[in-house]
């Protein structure tokens, strides 16, 4: 009787044993797959500021008004501290960034620096107009570098949990392509040393705190979040969706979403508001197959499914191919207004037309009914406004913010100045010269074989 007490209560004691053998397994796996998600998250963000920096500093060269400048510069600044903090939060640890984080450092303090001061008394030197243009062609190689390096982690599907192993577990140099092109990077920015800088900085804009304000529908279920998660990815009921809360990592209450593509042998991640179980984001890491479909048809199934997402009236605004992958931008279309606040990214596989990334940001943070007034300024008399030099391809009308935070309406122009085209806004009630962009050019293919 004893004995038969003992090896039940042996039995008991190992199932209970492999029960919280599989439970800490199970934890273990979600830690990984946050760690693994925000990771993802903070170089593709990268990439972005580092576009950021790269375009607005190639606008300023084009701009015709010296109150376009200051805030122009200004948001050179705000972006170079996005970057900072991105590569702060990515596992480099023993990789040696000092001198890109060094330039961005500077670059931040030179843009704010002169963004303060007040042009219209004391404008621009020709040497500080040299120094803005060695800076453009300076952040034109990092963006370079940058971006090939997510071009090899979206070719050869690398994790950066495996990168982050591989480091740890070796005191030599780690031969890996990803980082080996990182530390390339930052030997090449030591060149940079002599561009004259200047002194000054600031805090930057809370986009995400803008976004816990504007996410302020009711909390969704794990199990809600799971369905919604199913219906963006495009998923049947039978593939894996593995949902956890991501806890303090961002200022809004939100899921980290992992989905399992068995099409691909790869999975999606995503980050999902509790509040509104709103998708703010989520990107595919799986390794794009030759081209199949152009850009235009990428363009048509990018807006088929923001419609079928409840995403209506999006017009996309730009459209560019990056290697073998299409990056889409989408406003909201109001009465033939494009309202460019309220703008969604989507990036399409050009192998077999699968949408691979999304981020609704500022859609989430903006969209809203509007009562958009009419012009009170002509095409006629706004195009006047605009540089001689450039050249006028299309216009448009455009609602936009302006450096205030106020929204504007604006007649919108393409333009080209010798081979840089870019997109200029024109206020349609006073003909200020609201915004200059320059508009990206043709991704070049990189090839790892």
């Amino acid at each position: 009787m004893i004995r038969n007490i003992v090896i039940g209560l042996l039995a008991i004691a190992v199932v209970a044993t492999g029960i919280w053998g599989f439970q800490e397994k199970e934890e273990k796996q979600i830690l990984k797959i946050t760690a693994e998600n925000n990771y993802q998250r903070a170089f593709h963000e990268l990439a972005f500021h580092i576009d950021q920096i790269e375009d607005q500093l190639g606008a300023t060269l084009a701009m015709n008004t010296r109150r376009q400048l200051t805030p122009a510069l200004a948001d050179v600044w705000r972006v170079t501290s996005l970057a900072q903090e991105n590569i702060g939060q990515l596992p480099l640890s023993s990789v040696d960034l000092g001198k890109t984080e060094e330039f961005l450092y500077k670059l931040g303090k030179f843009s704010y620096r002169t963004s303060i001061r007040d042009l219209e008394k004391e404008p621009l030197t020709d040497k500080e107009y040299e120094t803005l243009q060695k800076l453009s062609g300076y952040a034109k190689e990092i963006r370079e570098e940058v971006r090939k390096s997510q071009a090899m982690i979206l070719d050869n599907g690398d994790r950066w949990l495996d990168i982050e192993e591989e480091m740890l577990a070796t005191q030599e140099p780690l031969d890996n392509m990803v980082v080996n092109n990182l530390e390339v990077m930052n030997k090449s920015i030591q060149s940079y040393s002599e561009t004259e800088w200047g002194a000054g900085l600031a805090a930057i804009d809370d986009l995400n705190g803008e976004l816990k304000e504007a996410l302020d529908g009711e909390p969704v279920s794990k199990e809600e979040a799971e369905k919604i998660a199913r219906k963006y990815i495009q998923v049947d009921k039978q593939t894996p969706v593995h949902v956890a809360e991501t806890g303090d990592g961002l200022v809004y209450p939100a899921y980290t979403i992992v989905v399992d593509d068995p099409d691909h042998q790869t999975n999606y991640y995503m980050d999902m508001s509790v509040n509104g179980g709103e998708p703010i984001w989520f990107l595919q890491d799986r390794q794009i197959e030759e081209q199949k479909i152009s850009l235009n048809e990428a363009v048509q199934k990018a807006e088929e499914y923001l419609k079928e997402m409840g995403k209506d009236n999006m017009q996309v605004i730009d459209s560019r191919q990056y290697d073998s992958i299409a990056m889409l931008e989408f406003v909201h279309l109001e009465d033939n207004v494009r309202v460019y606040t309220d703008l969604i990214s989507v990036e399409v596989a050009l192998d077999d037309g699968d949408i691979l990334g999304y981020e609704a940001k500022s859609y989430l943070i903006y969209h809203k009914e509007r009562d958009i007034p009419d012009p009170k300024l002509s095409e006629k008399e706004a195009r006047e406004r605009l540089n001689p030099r450039i050249d006028v391809m299309e216009d448009h009308i455009a609602v936009i913010e302006n450096d205030l935070g106020e929204e504007v309406l604006c007649y919108e122009y393409y333009g080209v100045i010798e081979d840089e085209t870019y997109r200029i806004f024109i206020n349609a009630e006073d003909g200020e010269e609201e915004k200059v962009d320059r508009l990206n050019q043709s991704e070049p293919v990189y090839d790892f074989t």
